[in-house]
């Protein structure tokens, strides 16, 4: 007898050809190569999203050959939320291929209350870790990150726990973000006397937002570290989405923390000049942007959030086109800076 189950959503099978089309590259000087495009699970992936979109966006990733998820204790909402739903979805989908994923986490921004749920102490980083890992139903992660400096825990303290992290074998790997040039050299030397594998930085880059090349990228080849770029599209102003001002129901139309109108109205010009040369190059803006990250050396990715299955993939089409001419790179600069 049949079922009658009219939903329409089948059991996952992995395309075979889900390699031919990804470009890898290696991360600093490890033995890890990423997938050029990773994808984020900072939106849509919370209990306040549908869940069964979430999960067509990581089979259309798989099959596009991202083998890269990336999470963080407090990515939702709420809090959590999107390492749980994770969960559901790897159980369901992508167990049998865990040996094909890279599956990243973070700790150190606010998690829970009381003196212990936050910044860079041995005691939150590794009870984090715990709970995320319990969240997901994973035994280990290929990287744990820690999310932020923390002013006041000696970053010895720090980095050790992320080396103790390794050896109880809770991740293979580990990283930092949002650290300067400065604090990221004295990590990257606390660990190598640790003999632990730090092999990425996660920093925010755009067009729009360029301080990795303030000394950041040099002190990462300096120490064969990679980067790994988040917020390439400038919270969605480096799309064709702000071409005409700020539509109603957009996120800088609601004023969010990270984008706001008068944002949107400040680069507008930069926005529209650079659709220009995108069009030129047969491009979409934002796919131009992800390839103008992508020439810099250091970068062995950037990550993508996506609202929906299509949208992830005009951002892979980004690789279809990666190298920029010496005009063209002049002009960008002009604009940009």
């Amino acid at each position: 007898m049949n079922t009658n189950d009219k939903s329409g959503v089948k059991k996952y099978l992995a395309t075979e050809n889900r390699y031919d089309n990804m470009t890898y590259n290696r991360t600093g000087k490890s033995g890890v190569l990423l997938p050029a495009l990773s994808i984020g699970l900072w939106h849509n992936f919370g209990f306040i999203d549908p869940i069964q979109n979430g999960r067509d966006i990581l089979r259309t990733a798989f099959d596009l050959g991202i083998t890269h998820f990336d999470l963080a204790n407090n990515y939702g909402p709420p809090y959590g939320s999107a390492e749980e739903n994770f969960g559901t979805i790897f159980k369901k989908d992508f167990k049998p291929y865990r040996d094909e994923l890279f599956i990243a986490t973070k700790a150190g921004f606010d998690m829970w209350p009381g003196p212990y749920g936050n910044l860079g102490s041995r005691k939150y980083l590794i009870s984090s870790l715990d709970q995320s890992l319990k969240r997901m139903g994973l035994d280990y992660v290929d990287i744990f990150y820690h999310h932020r400096p923390d002013p006041e825990t000696p970053l010895e303290e720090t980095m050790g726990a992320l080396a103790d992290i390794v050896r109880q074998g809770k991740a293979l790997y580990v990283g930092i973000s949002n650290y300067s040039p400065e604090d990221t050299q004295k990590a990257a030397e606390l660990l190598k006397e640790l003999k632990v594998p730090f092999i990425l930085h996660q920093a925010r880059y755009s067009m729009f937002d360029r301080w990795v090349e303030d000394g950041l990228l040099d002190t990462l080849e300096t120490n064969g570290v990679g980067c790994i770029a988040f917020s390439p599209l400038a919270q969605g102003m480096l799309t064709d989405k702000y071409l005409n001002g700020v539509p109603e129901g957009s996120r800088a139309a609601k004023d969010l923390t990270y984008l706001n109108k008068e944002s949107v109205t400040d680069h507008l010009d930069k926005i529209i000049n650079l659709n220009a040369i995108a069009k030129e190059r047969g491009q979409k803006l934002s796919q131009m942007a992800i390839a103008w990250i992508l020439r810099q050396p250091q970068v062995a990715s950037v990550l993508v959030g996506a609202s929906s299955s299509n949208q992830l993939k005009e951002n892979v089409k980004a690789l279809d086109l990666l190298s920029f001419s010496d005009e063209e790179l002049k002009l960008i600069n002009g604009i940009i800076s």
